[in-house]
């Protein structure tokens, strides 16, 4: 069932599982425009395109990028990876095989070749060849899909869009990208992308009281006047951002009965708060009442309201 409705239906390929142990995977699929966008494990197996099944797929260029594990893609007799960190890009509507060594996971894009074509006019140049593990637009790349695929967003129409635009613009920038061409794509994909990483970065580190955005910057390997710039360009800045953020955390927390044991001042301090008044004040503006009345409204809605009283 998995060779004929993944391997022929979907991703038009033979699959031949290596070794003795039984055969096991798992992938998610998300169909953004102009991007089919896969991630997930297997066991060891070579899955190999024929010219004829190649014949069959859409006019698209494919990036294969292992990330556990070892793995092998050849194409025109040639090593398209150099490591695991490394990617291929598989030319399109040509032979190829791509293998999984031992278990691991991958991410497969699958890209439209006009979409790629307005943005990297060269592209061919990358058939042949790995994109090396230390290219930076293709660590971005990997980052921000690692994100996408946390989230459920994609769901809405828009933000599929955009997300399918960055995707692209991240993708011409791996693959190499000169002049007009790669400004756009650093401007609307790189930029866009590496804001999502920060703020998803962001978030892992709300409750850190030397959160800052030369902290931010450092773990990202760019300046702090960068990492406001982008906020900037977003309409908003980086402290409103943290503010508004750790005031959620905060809220969510003191409506969680799951949180009913933590005294308002440690659910502040918590989402990141080290003054407590600062964060009464912070919380009413926002929501419209104090953290107390918040809690105390979200209380009588809990399963067991009637056995505890919090404060």
């Amino acid at each position: 069932m998995w060779r004929e409705v993944y391997g022929r239906g979907i991703a038009n390929v033979d699959i031949e599982p290596l070794g003795d142990a039984p055969f096991r995977a798992g992938v998610t699929f998300d169909l953004l425009p102009n991007v089919g966008l896969a991630a997930g494990w297997r066991t060891p197996a070579h899955y190999r395109m024929t010219k004829e099944l190649a014949a069959r797929g859409r006019d698209v260029i494919v990036v294969s990028l292992p990330r556990s594990g070892s793995a092998s893609v050849t194409q025109f007799g040639k090593e398209l990876l150099d490591g695991i960190d490394s990617a291929a890009v598989i030319a399109p509507q040509e032979a190829v095989t791509a293998s999984m060594l031992t278990e691991g996971s991958f991410i497969t894009l699958a890209l439209s070749l006009p979409a790629i074509a307005r943005l990297a006019p060269h592209y061919s140049c990358a058939f042949g060849r790995p994109i090396p593990g230390n290219n930076a637009a293709l660590r971005l790349l990997t980052r921000y899909v690692d994100i996408v695929q946390r989230g459920d967003d994609l769901i809405d129409g828009a933000i599929a869009q955009s997300v399918s635009d960055h995707l692209i613009d991240l993708t011409a920038l791996a693959i190499g990208t000169l002049g007009d061409y790669a400004e756009v794509a650093r401007q609307r994909g790189a930029a866009a992308a590496r804001l999502t990483a920060i703020k998803a970065d962001i978030l892992r580190a709300l409750s850190r009281s030397d959160l800052s955005a030369e902290l931010i910057a450092v773990r990202h390997g760019i300046s702090p006047r960068y990492v406001r710039k982008l906020f900037e360009q977003a309409g908003s800045s980086f402290s409103i951002f943290v503010l508004a953020e750790r005031l959620t955390k905060a809220r969510g927390m003191l409506t969680d009965p799951r949180h009913r044991h933590l005294t308002i001042a440690q659910i502040a301090h918590e989402a990141g708060f080290g003054d407590l008044s600062y964060f009464n004040r912070s919380f009413r503006r926002r929501f419209g009442g104090s953290p107390s009345e918040i809690r105390e409204v979200a209380r009588l809605a809990w399963p067991d309201s009637g056995a505890m009283r919090l404060r």
